[in-house]
């Protein structure tokens, strides 16, 4: 849900427009996104809406406005060279005034909850940077943002938490300028920094030549942790994912489990390449390939569970009766009739309070050897040992390697 409001300047010069991004539930706390040298491009809308799915009512302010209203530019050679005219005639000062009349404006609105953040990438990170010094906002964030080192003095202002990623081979901010940064502020407890090496300038930014896709995530997470952590909302993500699961392997309902995922899902089971990207592709694979396919006698016997701000880890042993041609797990083999027990290790993302994404991983090998399709002998590989051990670790270990023997006697220790 997304619209265009009006934002009066603090100075009484005008007003200038912002692009509103309001979450699926209605309402939330406050994030106020800052440009790129760009303008309220696509990618602000996108980055916008992707933070209103995460549950925060977003408000991306025309900082250009005092120029011209309504920049809006692309990443081409004549787009750069318009971008770095109005980045070069930018008057910060007015520009963090009216990021502070963008805060003032979003906490008066009645579908935020009254924290606010401020999210900035490039030319914004310095400007998020710099909210913290002289505006009241509860967190801010800020990708690859140039000229911080300029602005260090400040940083005895800052009383909500501050988040800061670097890119490791950024020639905007440098390494001698973010070792001037981490010497200043990597003491501060309400600070966190952050370098990702081997990437670039824009490297979150998807449309960029230097977009790394591990950084990314990694950078995503890391910030949304920090807005949960300053500002909520939170949300019982083990419960969500009970009853993902209870969609799945119980009650069998393909609809029900869709439900509790986001418009564009996606579940990957690493060692067999199956799964869905989007929905439509999803649904299908959950119909005709997962939730009929598992055996009556499936169960998922939890281990350990490990809950994050945006994602959970769940260690569970994973055990059925190969008793029908599994489309997901033994795609094209015929039942064997065999019983399975494998350790299964699940990793899932969620936007807000809807799942985003699966990964799952097993042993395949373990369970192609339990079926009796791969012969063990020779090979380092193991059959439901892996599960009997993970139930108990006192079981033998390292009965696959055949040096073992050789270094107890090196050790003084009897094998």
């Amino acid at each position: 849900m997304s619209t265009s409001i009006e934002i009066r300047a603090k100075d009484g010069s005008g007003a200038f427009q912002g692009y509103l991004a309001v979450p699926e539930c209605g309402s939330g706390p406050g994030i106020v996104l800052l440009q790129e040298i760009f303008g309220v491009n696509g990618t602000m809308r996108q980055i916008a809406d992707y933070y209103a799915e995460e549950g925060y009512v977003v408000l991306v302010p025309d900082l250009f406005w005092r120029q011209k209203a309504g920049v809006e530019l692309g990443y081409t050679q004549q787009d750069w060279q318009k971008a770095f005219g109005f980045y070069q005639a930018f008057d910060q000062d007015l520009g963090i005034d009216d990021i502070d009349a963008t805060v003032q404006a979003l906490r008066q609105r009645s579908e935020c909850s009254g924290a606010v953040g401020t999210l900035g990438f490039c030319l914004g990170a310095r400007l998020a940077y710099l909210s913290a010094c002289r505006c009241d906002v509860d967190v801010a964030v800020g990708y690859y943002g140039m000229g911080i080192e300029n602005h260090l003095d400040e940083a005895t202002n800052i009383k909500g938490r501050l988040v800061l990623h670097f890119a490791g081979n950024d020639e905007f901010c440098p390494t001698a300028a973010r070792q001037d940064i981490c010497v200043a502020l990597q003491e501060r407890d309400n600070i966190e920094l952050y370098t990702y090496p081997d990437v670039d300038h824009a490297f979150a930014r998807p449309a960029s030549e230097h977009y790394h896709k591990p950084s990314a995530l990694m950078a995503h997470q890391r910030s949304v942790t920090a807005f949960r952590q300053a500002m909520g909302p939170n949300y019982d993500l083990s419960m969500l994912w009970d009853k993902h699961c209870e969609y799945e392997f119980s009650s069998r309902n393909v609809e029900a489990t869709m439900a509790t995922m986001v418009a564009e899902p996606y579940v990957n089971h690493i060692p067999t390449l199956t799964g869905g990207v989007g929905a439509t592709e999803l649904f299908r694979f959950y119909k005709h390939h997962f939730v009929d396919s598992n055996p009556d006698d499936t169960q998922l016997l939890p281990i350990s569970r490990t809950i994050g701000a945006t994602q959970i880890v769940d260690e569970v042993l994973f055990s059925f009766t190969h008793d029908r041609e599994i489309d997901w797990l033994l795609p094209g083999i015929a039942p064997t009739g065999k019983r399975v027990e494998i350790p299964l290790v699940a990793i899932v993302k969620f936007r807000g309070d809807k799942l985003y994404h699966e990964h799952i991983y097993w042993d395949q090998a373990s369970v192609l050897v339990q079926i009796g399709v791969l012969d063990p002998a020779g090979l380092p590989v193991a059959g439901r040992e892996t599960a009997a051990k993970l139930l108990d670790e006192t079981l033998e270990s390292n009965g696959l390697m055949a040096k073992w023997a050789q270094s107890a006697h090196q050790s003084g220790k009897s094998a």
